[in-house]
């Protein structure tokens, strides 16, 4: 239960029943009416701005709605009180009975617990990664990797029809640059001596064994043969091969696809001609000259016609060219084809993950996406910032293999999956962010993957101690489900359950405003609820979760099974898996 959807329904409820009694003008529009977190504990549990919202139309005064309304809340049984604050918000302080049904409700929901139809199956086509074939996976992308697959598991738990999709750049120079740097180390691998690798090529090693393995397959066949003739072989080959690389390290990641598409195959299928035929059929593409960039146009910058997609008519400052000076089509048009295969496929809402170096290219491709499907379809773009390694403060040098970063590989073998995937959850994904290799795996509460995991470990280690004593039947969360949970009085014990409780609004919110890094937050929010109770535990014997009196233990038992439970959760959604116990 989402329990601000419920008051907020509730609140709706009594306006209509006053509004039919004449207490209020029937009709009044209450789609602004919101029901909210108190800004303070003090000020109780919830807050609504009906009153402040309706008044006006109502012809009222704020405050004397509010309190026509304030008394009819108050009369709700899950409701202990509701007051007017302020020029008319009214704060309402909810029963215990009430949170201890929401525990209740966690122990019997397990790990779908959260679970929405706010998204009512609607399709959404998640875009992440799509890195270039051009070389391994580097942090960077990894980070972009996290941020799309939680993004779309976080989607999908809001009630979402979720495709994860990855975009495979293999048309174009740079994957012409890369055969035939490829075809360089294959030369190499047949004995030859190949020198320094000239500039405009790909000098990591990595194709050290792709031009080795192209040798076993083919021998020295390609030595005599033109350019032309070994040109497509060897990029199909390379690309494969890359492709292969990335897919390991997505897997070692805990990441797995729904859809591969190929631009070249795009290209070649015609899509790129025909989108842009009906472009032209709209007037939104003509031939025209592009003044010379603002500031720094290059030396050899030269006015000349161009195709020109009329992106300034959807918000673009420029129109963006659609063809080379070679005659080939950019970048740019067959990005436009392929979201519009997107939308054909029955996509209205696409989110495309990229890194930060392409912010410059968003609006032109928003700008692509509403003239593709004549504003049917909306593109959010999640751009995620660098990553910068350290270890212990100091910045983590180049990988060799790489020749000009660290490999997604070598970050995965460095620190694990796990903390990895957290980390990376630990910053909104337009924010810059240091991960410090050895505060990643430090075991502090500083370091919110250790804190997460410890409040997890934690309650699966009282969890075993109780089964050991009182039969491992007593304390599944069925039947702590059936404990009597009234027994939970303590103030720390109820600000867990609160905080338990906000878990379904959570997931419904971050989902709609596409940030899974909300999740990361509210886990450290309950691992800092759980063990400042754990704390009081220690402090007083009166508070510990396994005392004497068996009624109070099972019911302690229950919030310590419910915070497993939700952490276990929101870990999933994470893509991170839960600790059972630290060593």
């Amino acid at each position: 239960m989402n329990l601000y959807q419920h008051f907020r329904d509730e609140v709706i409820r009594l306006l209509s029943e006053l509004a039919a009694a004449g207490g209020i003008p029937a009709g009044l529009d209450a789609s602004r009416v919101s029901v909210d977190p108190a800004r303070e504990a003090a000020h109780g549990d919830i807050t609504t701005n009906a009153a402040m919202v309706l008044a006006k139309p109502a012809g009222m005064n704020p405050r004397a709605l509010g309190g026509i309304l304030a008394e009819r809340l108050g009369g709700l049984e899950a409701v202990s009180a509701a007051d007017i604050a302020g020029p008319g918000f009214i704060n309402m302080r909810l029963a215990a009975g009430f949170w201890h049904q929401r525990l209740k409700e966690v122990l019997l929901a397990g790990s779908a617990y959260g679970d929405s139809d706010v998204g009512s199956g609607e399709a959404i086509n998640v875009e992440y990664v799509s890195a270039n074939p051009t070389g391994p996976l580097h942090v960077a992308h990894g980070r972009g990797a996290v941020v799309g697959d939680a993004l779309a598991t976080l989607l999908e738990k809001a009630g979402f029809k979720v495709t994860r999709e990855y975009y495979i750049n293999d048309a174009g120079a740079q994957v012409e640059a890369l055969a035939r740097s490829t075809y360089l180390r294959y030369r190499e691998a047949l004995g030859e001596t190949i020198g320094e690798i000239p500039e405009g090529l790909y000098p990591g090693d990595y194709l050290k064994p792709v031009g080795e393995a192209l040798v076993r397959r083919d021998g020295d066949k390609w030595l005599v043969a033109g350019e032309a003739a070994w040109l497509p072989e060897i990029r199909a080959f390379t690309v494969a091969a890359m492709m292969e690389g990335v897919r390991a390290d997505l897997k070692a990641l805990g990441i797995a696809f729904d859809r591969f598409v190929s631009e070249s195959a795009l290209v070649a299928s015609g899509a790129v001609d025909e989108v842009l035929k009906d472009l032209e059929k709209k007037g939104l593409i003509y031939t025209g000259v592009l003044e010379a960039p603002k500031g720094h146009a290059p030396d050899d910058w030269e006015p000349r016609p161009q195709t020109l997609f009329r992106s300034s008519a959807f918000g673009d400052e420029i129109d963006r060219p659609l063809r080379k000076s070679d005659g080939s089509w950019t970048y740019f048009a067959a990005d436009m084809a392929y979201h519009r295969d997107k939308f054909r496929r029955g996509f209205n809402t696409m989110i495309d993950v990229w890194g930060a170096d392409h912010g410059g290219y968003v609006k032109r491709m928003k700008a692509a996406v509403e003239a593709v499907t004549s504003g049917a379809a909306a593109l959010d773009v999640k751009l995620c910032q660098i990553v910068h390694l350290s270890r212990g403060g100091e910045p983590v040098r180049m990988s060799k293999r790489a020749g000009v970063f660290v490999t997604l590989g070598d970050l995965i073998a460095d620190v694990g999956r796990d903390v990895v995937r957290f980390t990376m959850l630990t910053r909104k994904n337009d924010s810059q962010m240091e991960f410090d290799l050895e505060k990643a795996l430090e075991q502090s509460r500083d370091n919110p993957v250790f804190y997460v995991h410890y409040a997890h470990a934690r309650c699966r280690s009282v969890l075993r101690s109780a089964a050991a004593d009182l039969g491992v039947r007593n304390v599944t969360a069925e039947a702590l489900a059936e404990a009597d949970l009234g027994l939970l009085k303590d103030n720390a014990e109820l600000a867990v359950i609160k905080i338990m409780a906000g878990w379904p609004r959570l997931v419904e919110t971050a989902a709609e405003a596409h940030e899974p890094h909300r999740v990361a937050y509210y886990l450290h929010d309950l691992a800092t609820a759980f063990h400042g109770l754990w704390n009081l535990g220690n402090d007083d014997v009166r508070l510990k979760f396994i005392v004497d009196d068996k009624p109070l233990t099972l019911a302690r038992l229950a919030l310590v099974q419910g915070v497993a439970t939700v952490i276990a959760s929101g870990l999933q959604v994470m893509g991170v898996r839960p600790v059972e116990e630290l060593r």
